[in-house]
């Protein structure tokens, strides 16, 4: 399948290694200091570039935590727009450390993913100068993102937006009880800075 240039735009600008260093020097109080790497994998390659997501406070680089899947696609309402659909692991524990270590997903399959059905973002663009793009992502209306992991029902309020250096993320656990926020972005988003560029090809 040819894939349209901001499909391809916005699989390059999520592949790669990132960190908040600057904010978490800013807002300690807010914004703990995240590495967060997010993995080219080969799956669903027929029509979506596919990452492995996952991230660690830098003092405790060997626990990352919040394996997940994306999945970029063009959308289904119209040419123009691009979505990204959520899976998780089925076996997370398997998985960890692939961010630093892409070797671990190198057997991963379809089959050890579990779709998340709610968990689907919009995708919209604006163009910038020299062929570059920033694109936003925002919850389809009327979803909603929850899950079981490890017997508990887990509810995130997902987004981001990003360019060729930045990522933004505007993640959020909500506490299905309140609807509060208990964790990620409560303050405003993790503003991430691209280290490390991933191929994608």
């Amino acid at each position: 399948m040819n894939f349209s240039p901001q499909l391809i735009a916005l699989g390059e600008y999520l592949a790669g290694e990132f960190d908040n260093r600057e904010q978490a020097i800013e807002e300690p109080v807010w914004y703990v200091h995240l590495r967060m790497w997010q993995r080219p994998v080969n799956l669903f390659t027929e029509d979506s570039i596919t990452l492995f997501a996952e991230q660690a406070s830098v003092i405790n680089l060997d626990k990352p935590y919040r394996q997940r899947i994306m999945r970029l696609r063009q959308g289904s309402n119209s040419d123009t727009s691009l979505e990204v659909q959520y899976y998780i692991p089925q076996d997370p524990d398997a998985l960890r450390g692939a961010g630093n270590n892409p070797a671990l997903l190198n057997t991963l399959t379809p089959e050890q993913l579990d779709l998340l059905p709610g968990c689907v973002l919009t995708v919209t663009h604006e163009a910038l100068a020299g062929d570059r793009y920033k694109f936003t992502a925002t919850p389809q209306p009327e979803t909603r993102c929850s899950f079981t992991y490890l017997g508990n029902s887990i509810y995130v309020s997902l987004g981001f937006e990003t360019t060729a250096a930045e990522f933004h993320s505007y993640d959020k656990g909500i506490d299905p009880e309140t609807g509060k926020a208990t964790w990620g972005a409560i303050m405003g988003p993790y503003r991430y800075t691209k280290r490390n560029q991933y191929s994608i090809r």
